[in-house]
């Protein structure tokens, strides 16, 4: 069986409404939260307490004693849960079209990338086709790792440096990225 499928001969972008999508606040919310995440939220010099503080005024559940780095990207605020103890490094991104919850003693590395958004190949305006990411609790997605729509990576698993993980992981597993053979 092969996993090749077939799409439109051509898509019509222009067609696209993102139909069923809710960003879950009116659009003076998404505003004000974009100007203060680009100004304040994101920076160097931010103190944690503030950067913790404005996220949850702006909806965000977050846990007791968890370390947000600076560079961090949030996409919408009232659509993340983070629990207690955890560590959000420098220069992820949080693509939070749906809801992202991150349990307690998670350690989510640097740039790495949890997208919750996607487009679905078959439609002819290329409508979206999000779905929510859980990540349990002590689990690690490591270095520049990628969790994309729909995923659960179970408690206590490794998602490896570079890893593309587009399918469940199990509790305790460990998910590595392929590496080249630079052997001649």
């Amino acid at each position: 069986m092969s996993d090749v499928h077939t799409t439109p001969a051509r898509r019509s972008l222009a067609g696209f409404t993102g139909a069923g999508y809710d960003k879950g606040r009116g659009k003076l919310t998404q505003a004000l939260w974009m100007l203060i995440s680009g100004l304040v939220v994101t920076r160097w010099w931010c103190p944690l307490a503030l950067r913790v503080a404005l996220l949850r005024a702006f909806g965000a559940t977050i846990g007791e004693n968890v370390l947000i780095r600076h560079r961090v990207r949030i996409h919408w605020p009232w659509k993340l849960t983070v629990g207690a103890d955890s560590w959000i490094g420098e220069d992820v991104w949080i693509l939070n079209l749906e809801p992202v919850t991150i349990g307690s003693d998670v350690c989510v590395s640097q740039a790495a990338l949890l997208c919750t958004g996607s487009h679905d190949r078959r439609s002819p305006t290329f409508e979206f086709d999000n779905a929510p990411i859980v990540v349990g609790d002590g689990a690690w997605i490591a270095v520049r790792a990628t969790v994309l729509r729909g995923v659960t990576v179970g408690a206590d698993a490794v998602v490896g440096a570079n890893a593309l993980i587009t399918k469940d992981v199990a509790p305790g597993a460990t998910v590595l990225a392929p590496t080249a053979d630079t052997r001649t």
